[in-house]
């Protein structure tokens, strides 16, 4: 078996998880990063996406996550969310709104860095959209 750490996962809501966890893989800015037991310190910035946790018991739980940050431990880690739910309790006609929403700010952008910035962020829903 795994050695296991210390995962929470807040969001400014609630608490979502908080326990002793094998494997967390977290949509870094970055790229996609899977954190274990004793990794090396480092701090980083979360996109919107899909957090996958593996308890000691072999589980997995997945989470929608619409940024926020991951401070990491060699035996913790913790995910400060902007938002956050579970991927089962996931609301889908809000996140075709999001969709919509998005779509509606790339149309009213004024600066070709307000567009990428709205172009960044609809990529990261629509991807989000296709892995629920």
């Amino acid at each position: 078996m795994a050695d296991s750490f210390n995962f929470e996962l807040v969001s400014p809501e609630r608490l979502l998880l908080s326990e002793a966890v094998s494997e967390v893989i977290l949509p870094g800015t970055d790229g996609e990063m899977t954190v274990m037991a004793h990794h090396a310190p480092v701090m980083t910035t979360i996109k919107p996406g899909i957090v996958t946790v593996r308890t000691e018991g072999g589980e997995n739980q997945r989470f929608v996550v619409f940024g926020g940050f991951a401070d990491i431990l060699p035996d913790t880690c913790t995910l400060l969310a902007e938002s956050a739910t579970r991927v089962e309790d996931i609301d889908h006609e809000e996140l075709k709104q999001h969709i919509s929403n998005a779509q509606e700010d790339l149309q009213d952008a004024k600066t070709d860095a307000e567009k990428a910035r709205i172009m960044e962020h609809l990529a990261n829903l629509e991807t989000l959209q296709n892995a629920v």
